[in-house]
């Protein structure tokens, strides 16, 4: 059977539509393949080592949550969408998880510390200041702690409250304010000062028929409660 020259010519045109869309094809995967940037692995970097590397292939980083993780240290990424060697476009926004640190910490050591110090080891260490007791003692310098729980090295839950017993230094002795009007000024001065006591203030005053140098009035009055380093105020006759 002949085949007809129009039958030839239309043969040809549609093979030669085939040809070129299947050439066509080729090419484009082959500038999409060039767009593409292959991902690097995030795993372990900090956030603004990854971010510098994604922006120079002109990709982004967002943080999709925070998670503990016991195999990477605080603010490490721990895992990263799309995967690392997944090749993506430029301007990707590549999500990734953040580690919070274990849920698990270490209780540090407070004991004979300031209990400023304290205060920053414990936020430090992820840990909260539970109750706090407080006594008088000489074995330790006010404001130093004497004794925590949980104890240092305990491994605990994160955020779990540390109790501590905090020294108020050695406990002043207390004193009774004795009478001290009528008696002579420079021996009752004399007196307070070798004892230790702290005269703030010494005022006259002039009374009709009265000798000089006498006291004749004081505070804390006769019978008060005095610590040495309470100020007494007395007021001698001119």
């Amino acid at each position: 059977m002949s085949v007809k020259t129009s039958d030839v010519w239309l043969i040809s045109i549609l093979a030669s539509l085939v040809v070129f869309f299947a050439a066509a094809n080729a090419a484009s995967e082959v500038i999409l393949r060039g767009e593409l940037v292959g991902l690097p692995d995030l795993i372990g970097r900090t956030l603004e080592s990854a971010r510098a590397e994604l922006a120079a292939k002109k990709i982004s980083l967002s943080i999709r949550d925070y998670v503990f993780d016991l195999r990477h240290e605080r603010g490490r990424i721990v895992a990263q969408e799309p995967a690392p060697g997944s090749r993506v476009k430029p301007r990707r926004t590549i999500r990734v998880a953040v580690s919070q640190g274990s849920e698990q910490v270490v209780v540090p050591l407070c004991e004979n510390r300031s209990f400023e110090w304290t205060v920053g080891a414990l936020k430090t260490a992820g840990l909260r200041r539970g109750h706090l007791s407080r006594i008088h003692t000489s074995s330790h310098a006010a404001g130093r702690i004497i004794a925590q729980s949980p104890p240092a090295g305990a491994v605990v839950a994160r955020a779990t409250p540390v109790d501590f017993l905090v020294s108020q230094g050695e406990r002043e002795a207390s004193y009774i304010m004795p009478d001290l009007i009528g008696l002579r000024a420079p021996f009752v001065l004399s007196r307070l000062r070798a004892l230790g006591f702290k005269v703030a203030d010494v005022s006259h005053a002039y009374y009709p028929g009265l000798d000089s140098g006498l006291i004749l009035k004081q505070s804390p009055v006769h019978g008060q409660p005095l610590l040495k380093r309470n100020e007494i105020f007395l007021e001698v006759s001119r």
